[in-house]
């Protein structure tokens, strides 16, 4: 009915908690937004452009952490 969430992932003898592959992919997920952003020119319309990378980073981790690896 329910999945089980691990609480941790182990990589031979290295454990790691779910949220920080959450976080991980959500910066990686930001880093090709933004590069979609600057290839395409639209990245103009941004003010600071570390502060937009850092409120992609953010909006892409947490959908990321709603829909696809829950914490």
């Amino acid at each position: 009915m329910f999945a089980r969430v691990p609480s941790e992932v182990s990589l031979d003898w290295i454990y790691f908690p779910p949220f920080f592959f959450t976080v991980l992919f959500g910066f990686i997920g930001a880093l090709a937004i933004a590069r979609l952003l600057n290839w395409t020119g639209l990245s103009r319309f941004f003010w600071h452009p570390g502060l937009a990378f850092v409120a992609l980073w953010v909006l892409t981790t947490s959908l990321l952490g709603l829909f696809v690896i829950p914490p």
